[in-house]
Formats: C-alpha cells, structure tokens, sequence
C-alpha cells in the first residue's frame, strides 16, 4: 500500500516535471518581447532594460527555464548576491531557509508562479486564487447533478431494458453527449434567463458574487449557479447514464449474480447489494475526469455567463498574452489532475476488493 502511493507521487511529479517544461517552452517559443508585454504601451529603453534584467528575459532560453523551475519549485537555490537573479518571491512570501552552501541559500518555499504582465504586478497565486474557487464551486454543483440524475436513470434504463423509457432516456443521452457545450450555453441562457425570466426569475449572465446597489460589498447569488451548473453537468450526465447502464446490464448476467436470484433475493436486493457496487468502477472512471476538466475550467460555460472563474480567467490571459496567468492556471490544472487520478485509484480498490494495490 505505501510502496504504491509512493510510486504514484514520484511518478505524479516526473509528470508535472514534464508539465513544466512543455508549458515554459512552448510558451517562449512565441514571437513577441516578454518585457514589452509587461510594460505594454509604455515604450522606455531603460525600464524595459530593467524588466529583462529582474525577470531574468536577458538571459539564454535555457538558463531561463532554470530559473522558471527554481520558482516553481518548493525546494528552491538563490545567490546572496542581489546583482544575479534570485526567485522573486523572497520578501514577500512566507520561506524557510534551510542552509547555505557557499553564495548560495537553499530554501523550502511555496511554488513561486511569477506575476501577472497586465494586472499591476499582482502575483499569478493571488489571480489563480480568486478565480479556482468559483470554478471549483461550479464544477461541484456541476458533478452532483451529474451523479445524482446519471446513476438513477441509467440503473432505471438497465432494468427496464427495450422499454419505451429506455428509449426515451437513450435519446435524451445522446443528445446531451452531441450538443456543444457553448450551444447548450447560449440555448439556456436565452430560455431559462430571458423567454422565461418572468417565471424562472433566473439571469442571463451573472457569477457567484455580485455587487450589492450601493457598491459597498459583495453577496453570494445562489441563483446564478443555477443554469451554468446544469449546462456544465448535461455531458457527463449522459455520459454516466450511457456507463452506468451498460455496465450495470454486464453485472446483471454474471454468474453470482444469477446465483443470488436463485436463492430468492429480489432484484431490488440483487441491484443493492451486489449488482450496483460493482457496476460504479467505469463510471468513477467518467466522473473522476469529467470533474477534473471542470476544475481546469469550463472556458465556454464560464465565458458565456461570465461567471468569474479560472476558465474565464484563462481566456483573458490568451487574448492579452499573458504569459504567467497561462503557465500558471496549466501547472495548477496538471496538478489538480494528477491528485484526482490518485484519489480515484484509491476508490477502485474499495469499490472492486479484487484490484490489488501493489
């Protein structure tokens, strides 16, 4: 069991290592001035001199992606000499030196994601951080809908197999699976938030905090969440029905299956407690990444009812270049991937006693 966490984290961090570097070179591969970028229309020699110098872009590429691993890494080296560049988050965030060797501190620090080229200098944590929050809030409502409707019809769909229900909800799923979510976006946002507003009293566009009418603070609108956590949760909520109907219909004709009929349990009882457990694994499988796309963002959903979360967040940063917010919100994204599928290794081995954790 130990051996087979400790095999998943390294080989977890060999993928961010790997993560990591993509990101920075393809990133830096792009034509443009990272300086001039950060400084945007303001044109001066000597401050764009300075930017190059305390970000380190007067350097060769590959000495560069050194320093983009020292920051983001949270075992980190620096020179005591402050003419060299040094990781940009000393001073300002929390670290632990642990020793010096020679001019060099090493440190133990939180990963370091650089700052922002369009937002004042604010630090990629601080943007990440305002933002994942309601992203992850939209994909937790988005999941639950998702599970919730997805496992009752498909155990419904299964049992009732060829039925003019099973039809209907075979229908129902593909089209949830075929529809774009953008379509599904502006569809929902038109008939729900303005046909029927009247009646639904729901918004067009709006986010999980709104300002209140006299500009002095902020509220939570649950209202809001409403239609972009349905849209978000129609294709996995399809996909789940499809899953958990197929796989429980498998289950359903195996031999211990047929056994525990013979001796006289119901199907009801068959489907609780045996059938229905084991039927799951395909569709934690579904769910384990549906809910960690959605963490990376739902760039459509979000960007359509401008609900403030790190999609919407990501798509800014592409149309102003900038840089940091991008490699920043990937490296985040990698990471919430990497935990989810560790996590999900560990529920098969309690859904199915059979997998052996070696």
């Amino acid at each position: 069991m130990i051996r087979y966490f400790l095999n998943k984290i390294f080989y977890g961090f060999l993928t961010l290592f790997g993560v990591v570097t993509v990101i920075f070179f393809l990133f830096n591969i792009l034509p443009g001035d990272p300086a001039r970028m950060l400084m945007g229309q303001r044109e001066d020699t000597a401050q764009l001199q300075n930017i190059r110098k305390k970000y380190g872009f007067d350097k060769p590429v590959f000495t560069q992606y050194l320093y983009y691993l020292n920051d983001v890494s949270p075992l980190s080296f620096h020179s005591k000499d402050k003419e060299n560049y040094t990781f940009l988050s000393e001073g300002k965030y929390t670290h632990q030196q642990l020793f010096s060797a020679g001019n060099t501190n090493v440190v133990l620090k939180y990963p370091y994601l650089r700052e922002s080229f369009q937002k004042n200098g604010k630090s990629v944590s601080s943007v990440i951080s305002e933002t994942l929050p309601n992203t992850a809030v939209l994909a937790v409502f988005a999941i639950v809908i998702a599970i919730f409707f997805g496992i009752i019809l498909g155990v419904f769909s299964a049992l009732y197999k060829d039925t003019f229900f099973d039809r209907v909800i075979a229908v129902i799923s593909t089209l949830g699976m075929s529809v774009p979510s953008f379509f599904s976006a502006i569809l929902f946002a038109w008939f729900f938030g303005f046909v029927l507003h009247k009646y639904t009293n729901l918004e067009m566009t709006g986010s999980l905090y709104e300002v209140d009418n006299f500009g002095e603070g902020s509220y939570i609108q649950w209202k809001n969440l409403i239609l972009p956590a349905i849209v978000l949760g129609i294709r996995p909520l399809a996909v789940v029905i499809q899953l958990m109907r197929n796989s429980l219909l498998e289950i359903l004709n195996q031999d211990y299956v047929r056994t525990a009929k013979a001796k006289g349990l119901t199907l009801y009882q068959v489907v609780k407690k045996h059938a229905l457990k084991n039927a799951l694994n395909p569709v934690v499988t579904a769910i384990s990444g549906w809910f960690a796309s959605m963490l990376a963002g739902a760039v459509f959903v979000e960007y359509i009812f401008n609900w403030n979360g790190l999609g919407k967040e990501i798509v800014n940063a592409l149309n102003t270049l900038d840089l940091p917010v991008i490699m920043g919100s990937v490296l985040v994204i990698a990471t919430l991937f990497i935990i989810i599928n560790i996590l999900v290794d560990f529920i098969y081995s309690w859904l199915d006693p059979r997998i052996r954790l070696n």
